[in-house]
């Protein structure tokens, strides 16, 4: 079987590389000539693929800007982005670019797997219509599709491509055998769904749950504030229950490709059905708002040593969305980089995943926290005492719930 993969960032590279492993040749397109320059050098951009496992790949793995080679796959699987407009409705404009210029090469016999995070209906009467227009043929007639949504979470070692169930949800019996059969290489258990949209919506609600219940104890974290009650004693407290509790916590706000996404890509397909999805919408509406409300505690705490905002120095430790990766995108740190500095203060930051961000370099520890009035904690990267900053910056504003309470120490 030879495999195409169209995208090369979080989900497609890991992918390629699986396939790669697997004896299995593949070609990954991707218009990014820093990637391309880099997998052609051995060297991986993404945390879940080390050197060495694509070094292994490369006897299988081609890598290119050139959609014609996929002309000669068996399978093609496209890992485009699926972002937000800045209206926050969805953008498919990255995904049908790249399926328009699949289409283009398509051939008689072919299986198309999409995997880009969308809204129910997308595949059948986005993807395979334009399919269709560009190639001449018949979508689930003279070729297979499906529709089969990525369950990546970048840093994760315990659940990975091969141990993660595989949805899929074909156009027909016939798409569904054919992706059972591409994944089964690479995945040891395939659940199928019965249509594309089926399986469009697992993923959707697979992140809308968690969006939905970080939100939860979000607005809970924004009462107990006010109330002088500590949030994260009573999460600590809650979770001791056995079950009929599940452990979710506060925070500057959610990050990655999925979570921000995902509830404005349903709440925007559900009003063309005349339905308002008011769970997912509030919960996209808090989770939204609490990068302000970090803003806020840090106006607050510096109102209590008597310094104003403006001018003064303030360390953010991690600006990636999650511990341990390098991954930015969506990150909540990036909102409060710019809300800060549109008041005036000197941000400053420490994060040995993240070189650089918004213009700003990736400071020491030591020489962070040299002259800063509060230690903002955003990201909790592993390898750093934070119980010990108190003894090293005035105040410490904990957003992540991992420091204990002491004199100098606020927790959201």
């Amino acid at each position: 079987m030879k495999v195409g993969v169209i995208g090369l960032g979080y989900v497609g590279l890991p992918l390629a590389v699986a396939f790669a492993l697997r004896d299995t040749d593949v070609v990954g397109i991707d218009r990014d000539e820093r990637k391309l320059a880099l997998l052609a050098a051995g060297s991986s951009y993404i945390d879940d693929v080390s050197d060495d496992a694509l070094q292994a790949a490369r006897p299988r793995l081609t890598s290119s800007s050139e959609f014609a080679l996929l002309a000669d796959m068996d399978a093609v699987i496209v890992c485009a982005p699926t972002p937000l407009s800045g209206n926050r409705e969805p953008d498919l404009t990255p995904l049908l670019d790249c399926v328009a210029q699949l289409g283009a090469v398509l051939r008689a016999g072919q299986l198309v797997a999409i995997e880009s995070t969308t809204y129910p209906g997308t595949t059948r009467e986005q993807v395979a219509p334009l399919l269709a227009e560009r190639s001449g043929l018949r979508a689930g007639v003279d070729f297979h599709l499906v529709f089969s949504p990525e369950r990546v979470d970048p840093g994760r070692t315990d659940f990975t491509l091969a141990n993660t169930p595989k949805v899929v949800g074909g156009l027909t019996e016939a798409c569904a055998d054919r992706a059972e059969e591409l994944y089964g290489a690479v995945c040891d258990r395939i659940v199928r769904v019965s249509t594309p949209e089926a399986a469009e919506l697992t993923k959707l609600l697979e992140n809308i749950f968690r969006a939905v219940n970080i939100a939860l104890v979000n607005e809970l974290s924004l009462l107990t504030d006010r109330m002088g009650i500590d949030i994260w004693e009573v999460i600590d407290a809650a979770s001791t229950k056995p079950y009929g509790f599940m452990r979710f916590e506060p925070g500057p706000g959610m990050g990655g490709h999925c979570l921000p996404v995902d509830p404005f890509y349903l709440a925007w397909r559900a009003r063309e059905f005349d339905f308002s999805t008011e769970f997912v919408e509030l919960a996209g509406k808090i989770n939204q708002q609490m990068p302000y409300h970090c803003v806020e505690k840090v106006q607050r705490v510096l109102n209590a040593r008597g310094l104003p905002v403006r001018g003064s120095r303030i360390a953010m430790l991690g600006v990636a969305y999650k511990p341990g990766v390098a991954d930015t995108r969506e990150s909540p740190a990036i909102k409060l980089i710019g809300l800060l500095q549109g008041l005036g203060a000197e941000v400053v930051y420490h994060d040995e995943h993240v070189p650089e961000c918004l213009g700003l370099r990736s400071l020491p520890l030591p020489q962070a926290l040299e002259g800063a009035a509060v230690a903002l904690i955003v990201t909790a990267h592993p390898g750093i005492d934070y119980d010990a900053l108190g003894d090293r910056v005035g105040c410490v504003l904990d957003l992540r719930g991992v420091t204990r309470p002491g004199a100098n120490v606020v927790r959201l």
